[in-house]
């Protein structure tokens, strides 16, 4: 079974915002699934890609907290499915990208004066992560609890 062309274009479009192509399309196979769960073995069958590329892109999308490992009684596999939350636990996680942003502007502004043309541009850097950072964990927090409701 092939990805679907809204699978592939869901794909081609995060790589597009940065995701490596096999992880792409290795989240869209979890996204576009019917299963509950699916094993290594199964997204590399359906998406005709070696076990390997399939590995890489299940650590990836594990370390950054969108799927997660799921007990499968009665098999011996390691099967996989999207995490619930998994878009505001990325977008949670995106805090310590936002806080070493910050930092490096501040450090910019101090290596060339907050009255350079470069100490200006960096400020405005800083001060749009500063609002991120701010604002970031309140959007999630107001999503999460709309969806409990």
């Amino acid at each position: 079974m092939a990805l679907s062309d809204p699978a592939e274009r869901l794909a081609l479009a995060l790589t597009e915002g940065g995701l490596q192509r096999m992880t792409a399309r290795v989240l869209a196979a979890l996204l576009f699934t019917e299963r509950e769960t699916m094993t290594a073995g199964e997204i590399a069958d359906t998406l005709t890609i070696s076990s390997g590329s399939v590995s890489t892109a299940l650590k990836s999308l594990s370390t950054v907290g969108l799927i997660e490992r799921v007990p499968a009684p009665g098999s011996r596999r390691e099967h996989f499915r999207l995490r619930e939350g998994a878009w505001a636990t990325l977008m949670s996680g995106q805090n310590a990208m936002i806080g070493t942003m910050r930092e490096a502007a501040e450090e910019g502004i101090t290596a060339t004066g907050a009255d350079s043309v470069a100490g200006a541009r960096l400020a405005e850097m800083r001060d749009f992560y500063d609002y991120l950072w701010r604002e970031l964990p309140v959007l999630i927090d107001r999503w999460r609890d709309g969806r409990r409701r």
